[in-house]
C-alpha cells in the first residue's frame, strides 16, 4: 500500500514548477507574438488594454483585462508600448510598486533621448523594479522560431532578483540571456538594433574606396591611353575586362590586409617586450574587422572566378582567336607551341584554383555555425596556418601571371606600373615580415612574451 502511494506521488504533477502569470501591456505585433510564445511555453498570460473585448488578434488562451486589473494579477509586467505612450502608466504607479516591469522598447535613431527608455520608465515608476530586455528580438523571430542570429537577449537592471526572473523567462522561451549589468547599460542595449552592420562599416568603405581608385586607374591605362595614343576604342573593357582585373587585385590586397595587423601586433609586442599594454586604437579596430575584410576579399575572388569562366564566350576573345587562326592560314605557317608560356599558363591557373579552394575553406570556417563546431586549436589552424597558405598561393598566382610585365617597358603607360604590380605590395610585405617572425631567434622571445614573460615588468598594468 505504501509502495502504491509512493508511485502515485511520483506520477503526480509537480505544482512547485508552475509558471507565474505574466502581464503584457500592448497588443501590437511584438506584444501578441511574445504572448503567444509564452503561452506555448506554459505561462499564463494576461493582457492589459484600454478595451477589454476579446479580439481575434489576441492569443485565444490569453485573458484581457484593464490595465490595473491585469497588473494586480501578475508579478511581471512587460511594457510592449513605445516611449511616447508611457504617460498612462503614471496612475498605475502604486499598483506596479514592487513588481518587475520589463521595458522592451526601441527608438527611431541613436541616442534619441538624454536617458534610455528603461531609465525614463524607472523615473515614472519609482517603486517598480525595472528591467530592460527583449528589445533585440523581433516579432518575426518569435513567431517563426528564433534563429542563431536572433537567439541572444540582452538583459540589464538594478535589481538582481528581478533580472533573474526575467532571465528565467528568456531561457524558458528557448533564448539565451546575456546579463549586461545595471540599468545604466540600457542605452547601449537600445542602440544595438539601430546599428547598421557596425563591424562592416570600415571594411565596406575601404573596399569601395579602393575599388573606385583601381577602376579609374584601369580606365586611364586601358581605355583612355589606348584611345589617345593608339586610336583604339576599347571602351567595352568597362563591362568585363576592367572588373576582371579589379576583382583579383582587391581580393589579394584585402587578404593581405587581413593578416597585416597580426604581424604589426607582433612587432609592437617585440618592441615593448610585453603583452600587457594595449595596442593603439586604430590597430584594435583593424583587428576586430579582419573577419569582414576576409569575407569581402572572398566575394571579390568569387567574382573573379565567374568573370574568368565567361571570358571565352566574349566577342572580343573570339575575334582575337579567329584573327590569329586566319593570320596563320594566310601565312601558311603554324606557330609552334611555346612551352614556357604553356608552363606559365598552367602554373598560374593551378595556383589560382588551389588558392581559391583554400580561400573558400577559410571563409566557410568564419561562419558562426561552422566556427562554433570546431575547437580553438582547429579554428586557429584553419584561420592562421591555412590562411597564410592561401595568401602564398594567391600571391604566387599573381606573380606568375603578371610577373612578365615588371621588366616590360610597354607595361608602364604614362610611367605608371600595371595594376598587378600594385596588388603585390601589401601581400609581399606581409609574407616577408611573417617569414622573419618565424625565425627561431625572433619566434622564441615572441612566444615567451605572449605567454606572459616581460622584458621590463614596470610596464605591466
Amino acid at each position: 500500500m505504501n509502495t502504491n502511494s509512493s508511485n502515485m506521488m511520483a506520477l503526480a504533477p509537480n505544482t512547485s514548477n508552475k509558471r507565474e502569470t505574466v502581464c503584457i501591456f500592448g497588443t501590437g505585433d511584438f506584444g501578441r507574438a511574445l504572448g503567444h510564445k509564452m503561452i506555448q511555453c506554459g505561462y499564463p498570460v494576461v493582457y492589459g488594454s484600454r478595451s477589454t473585448q476579446i479580439s481575434n488578434l489576441i492569443p485565444k488562451d490569453a485573458e484581457v483585462l484593464s490595465h490595473a486589473e491585469a497588473a494586480q494579477k501578475a508579478a511581471i509586467i512587460i511594457i510592449a508600448i513605445q516611449r511616447q505612450h508611457y504617460n498612462f502608466l503614471t496612475p498605475l504607479a502604486e499598483v506596479l510598486r514592487g513588481k518587475v516591469v520589463v521595458d522592451i522598447s526601441n527608438n527611431l535613431k541613436l541616442n534619441q533621448y538624454p536617458e534610455s527608455n528603461a531609465e525614463y520608465l524607472a523615473q515614472l515608476l519609482p517603486g517598480a523594479r525595472v528591467v530592460k530586455a527583449f528589445n533585440t528580438v523581433s516579432a518575426w523571430a518569435l513567431q517563426s522560431g528564433a534563429l542563431d542570429a536572433s537567439r541572444q537577449v540582452f538583459v540589464c537592471g538594478d535589481d538582481m532578483e528581478a533580472k533573474q526572473m526575467v532571465m528565467n523567462i528568456v531561457r524558458a522561451l528557448g533564448l539565451t540571456p546575456l546579463d549586461q549589468g545595471s540599468l545604466l547599460a540600457a542605452q547601449e542595449i537600445e542602440n544595438y538594433p539601430l546599428q547598421l552592420f557596425p563591424m562592416w562599416k570600415f571594411p565596406v568603405f575601404l573596399s569601395l574606396g579602393l575599388t573606385a581608385f583601381f577602376f579609374l586607374y584601369c580606365l586611364a591605362l586601358d581605355v583612355i591611353y589606348t584611345y589617345v595614343y593608339e586610336n583604339n576604342n576599347f571602351s567595352f573593357f568597362i563591362a568585363i575586362t576592367i572588373p576582371n582585373r579589379i576583382c583579383p587585385v582587391m581580393a589579394l590586397i584585402l587578404l593581405g590586409l587581413v593578416y597585416l595587423p597580426g604581424v604589426l601586433a607582433a612587432i609592437i609586442q617585440l618592441y615593448r617586450g610585453t603583452k600587457y599594454r594595449r595596442f593603439p586604437d586604430w590597430l584594435d579596430k583593424w583587428m576586430l574587422c579582419r573577419k569582414q575584410l576576409g569575407l569581402i576579399a572572398l566575394a571579390f575572388a568569387s567574382l573573379h572566378a565567374v568573370f574568368t569562366l565567361v571570358s571565352p564566350i566574349r566577342s572580343f576573345v573570339r575575334w582575337r582567336t579567329s584573327k590569329g587562326i586566319i593570320a596563320q592560314a594566310l601565312n601558311n605557317k603554324t606557330e609552334p607551341l611555346d612551352l614556357t608560356n604553356a608552363w606559365l599558363s598552367d602554373s598560374y591557373l593551378a595556383l589560382g584554383i588551389l588558392g581559391f579552394f583554400f580561400f573558400v575553406l577559410v571563409g566557410i570556417t568564419s561562419l558562426p555555425s561552422v566556427s562554433n563546431s570546431v575547437n580553438w586549436r582547429e579554428f586557429r589552424f584553419v584561420q592562421s596556418k591555412l590562411g597564410y597558405v592561401t595568401l602564398i598561393l594567391c600571391t604566387a598566382h599573381t606573380l606568375v601571371y603578371g610577373g612578365k610585365w615588371f621588366l616590360s617597358p610597354s607595361a608602364y603607360r604614362w610611367y605608371l606600373p600595371n595594376i598587378y604590380m600594385l596588388s603585390l605590395v601589401v601581400p609581399c610585405a606581409v609574407l616577408v615580415v611573417k617569414f622573419v617572425l618565424i625565425f627561431p631567434c625572433v619566434d622564441k622571445p615572441l612566444t615567451q612574451i605572449r605567454q606572459g614573460w616581460e622584458r621590463n615588468p614596470k610596464y605591466s598594468e
